[in-house]
């Protein structure tokens, strides 16, 4: 039994054993077959090939977040293991501003008959370092978009690195990248001889885009010259902005306009998508006629366009979030869609503009695909389909711009038709009121004629009868001068009637007897009695109260009189004895009269009756009449025999009244005040 469980051990001890063995082997399988797919593929050049694309596969990957990794550091076993394989990575540069290590293997197959070149298609890789050898860091080839042209030893738009490739040998290359944009690694290896048919085909057909653009702005800028028409203008504008954003994007214009100055080329990258915004707005609008047709939306677009344009340099100067990409589509969508509506309103022209830019808009598809790190569809059509776009989008734009010149000159053809219509219409009534004019002349002339015949007649007539008139003339003139003297006579009685008139009346109301009506005879209505008032108190002359000044204006109180140096106002009644009357003005002259003229024995209530007021009322009238008259025989220059009228001029009681009344109110404020206290 101790045997049997003896070999039962033995038994297990050894199945454990396998069972461990083939699990280590089954891993190390595993971490080998893991480290070749790690592994890229090794690109292999032999002597019947002129290019290569450089696929992900072919090249591996390390991020160094900190820029701080050398080449001796990154060939460490602890970072050489860190590199992954490009196709198992994102195809693009997912930190902008961090460093990132490229290594490409390369294996000689034969001899080699032509020196092959290493070619970066972003010529926007802020700092670039390419090592050509791996053992050795000091030949180092140090360039990129921050440094001038000179510091390449290619002066070539896109970046180029000659590979010394040995025959039969597998060579290691590395690079190390920076961009402050995320962008892909796309590259391709060429001969010598494949690099100089590229560069003829490559500059031969940009040397045509630009061409064709320089043309279409010289012939738009010397239509707008000759014509005036500020469309074009536009159009050149949006061309040329349009040229400096293809000349910063495939490297031109940093290699022949501006090589020695990076920051500018860095400016004119970040700014010219942002310009070609606003030129593009302020043509599109301008073409299509939009404020005019849809000016409600039009001020929706301009403000987005601005409002984008704002968020643009906002991010391009400060954030660099890398999301700026993403706020062109709004204002473009809007412009397009704005398109669209005005040529379903029968704008012909519009039509032609959504045609120009629907290449455009199927490059701008391929050029986010690269953005966003798809290269499916990336190959030399598509990288350069945005510049045949915009050649088609020029010429197209140039004959819908003519076509719309046209249309304008058709209309103004027209309205010049329908104009000249009118003017012959004009002409022909003109012509008419000539003729007419003419027999109105004839039909005048004749009437003239007539009318001298008749006249010389009637002045022959006039002649007579002035004759006869002469001798009556002489026979009345011996009359008139009887009835001369007898209109003297007359005169003179009429004279003397009316002043034993006067008198009378005047003798009527300085006697007792006189009732109001009567006395409203005289004075009929308010408006008599301030003429009369007002005759009376400035019957020599007007002297101004506060400033003594004596030309005066009428003010706006009936018969008041304004300074016209201080503007002080005066009316009719003030400082008389009327001033602060509380009835009728014509009653107020009555009871004057009542009191003077029976020498202040008139009772209040004989004067309430005759007056129809209050016996209060009469009775304080009646004692300031009574006072007035009083202070009036004290008087210097009293006379007896004078009318009752100058008791009206009394102005001492009023005053007297106003300086008792401040001293009250001010004795009042006093005791207020103590009692307070």
């Amino acid at each position: 039994m101790r045997l049997i469980f003896r070999n039962f051990s033995l038994l297990r001890s050894s199945w454990a054993t396998a069972l461990l063995l083939g699990v280590l082997l089954l891993v190390s399988l595993q971490s080998k077959a893991a480290a070749q797919s790690s592994a890229p593929d090794t690109l292999r050049v032999r002597p019947n090939l002129e290019e290569l694309f450089i696929e992900p596969r072919f090249y591996s990957i390390l991020e160094d977040p900190s820029g701080q990794l050398t080449l001796a550091d990154v060939q460490q076993p602890v970072h050489a293991a860190a590199f992954e394989r490009g196709d198992k990575l994102p195809t693009n540069m997912e930190h902008p501003g961090a460093a990132y290590w490229l290594r490409l293997v390369v294996r000689a197959e034969g001899p080699l008959a032509q020196h092959w070149y290493f070619e970066l298609f972003d010529s926007h890789l802020n700092d670039i370092a390419f090592f050509p050898s791996a053992e050795n860091g000091r030949n180092a080839v140090h360039t990129g978009a921050d440094q001038p042209l000179t510091s390449r030893r290619f002066p070539y738009k896109n970046f180029l690195f000659r590979l010394a490739l040995e025959p039969d040998q597998t060579q290691v290359f590395y690079l190390r990248l920076r961009s402050n944009s995320k962008t892909s690694f796309l590259s391709r290896l060429r001969t010598e001889q494949m690099l100089a048919v590229h560069f003829q085909a490559e500059y031969g057909l940009l040397g045509g885009f630009y061409g064709i653009l320089l043309i279409m702005v010289i012939y738009n800028l010397c239509l707008y010259v000759f014509i005036g028409e500020q469309t074009y203008l536009r159009y050149v504008v949006y061309v040329l902005s349009s040229s400096l954003m293809f000349l910063s994007e495939d490297g031109l214009g940093f290699q022949y306009l501006w090589p020695g100055y990076p920051t500018l080329n860095q400016m004119i990258i970040a700014g010219s998508p942002i310009l070609l915004l606003l030129t593009f707005s302020y043509y599109a609008r301008q073409f299509l006629d939009a404020p005019q047709r849809l000016p409600h939306y039009d001020q929706w677009v301009r403000a987005v366009v601005l409002l984008s344009v704002a968020a643009l340099l906002l991010d391009t100067i400060w954030l660099n979030s890398g999301l700026g990409f993403w706020l062109y589509l709004l204002p473009y969508g809007m412009i397009y869609y704005l398109a669209f509506r005005i040529w379903q309103r029968g704008f012909r022209p519009a039509g032609y503009f959504l045609l120009a830019h629907a290449m455009v808009a199927v490059s701008v598809g391929f050029l986010i695909l690269r953005k966003l790190g798809i290269d499916t569809f990336t190959n030399t059509a598509t990288v350069y389909s945005m510049n045949a776009a915009f050649v088609v989008e020029v010429v197209v734009l140039s004959y819908a711009l003519g076509e719309k010149i046209k249309g304008i000159k058709d209309l103004t053809i027209r309205a010049q038709e329908k104009l000249v219509k009118q003017l012959r219409k004009k002409h022909l009534a003109q012509d008419r009121l000539v003729e007419q004019l003419k027999r109105n002349q004839e039909l005048k002339d004749q009437l003239n004629t007539e009318l001298e015949s008749l006249v010389a007649l009637r002045t022959e007539e006039l002649r007579r009868q002035s004759d006869t008139i002469s001798a009556q003339n002489r026979e009345l003139l011996q009359a008139n001068g009887l009835l001369a003297l007898q209109s003297a006579a007359i005169e003179k009685l009429n004279t003397d009637l009316q002043r034993d008139l006067q008198e009378a009346k005047t003798a009527r109301v300085l006697s007792k007897e006189v009732d109001f009506g009567e006395f409203s005879q005289i004075y009929p209505d308010k408006e008599a009695c301030l003429v009369y008032l007002a005759n009376l108190k400035w019957a020599n002359t007007f002297q101004c109260r506060k400033c003594g000044h004596e030309k005066y204006c009428d003010g706006r109180e009936p018969h008041s009189r304004r300074c016209t140096r201080c503007r002080y106002v005066e009316s009719a009644t003030a400082y008389t004895l009327l001033q602060k009357c509380k009835f009728s003005i014509i009653k107020a002259f009555y009871a004057v009269f009542l009191v003077y003229t029976h020498k202040g024995n008139y009772t209040s209530q004989e004067l309430s009756r005759v007056l129809d007021l209050r016996q209060g009322t009469c009775w304080s009238f009646s004692q300031k009449v009574t006072e007035a008259m009083r202070r009036r025989r004290q008087a210097p220059d009293y006379d007896e025999n004078e009318d009752w009228t100058h008791v009206l001029l009394d102005a001492t009681g009023i005053v007297e009244e106003e300086v008792v009344g401040t001293e009250e109110r001010a004795s009042l404020s006093s005791s207020n005040r103590k009692v307070t206290l």
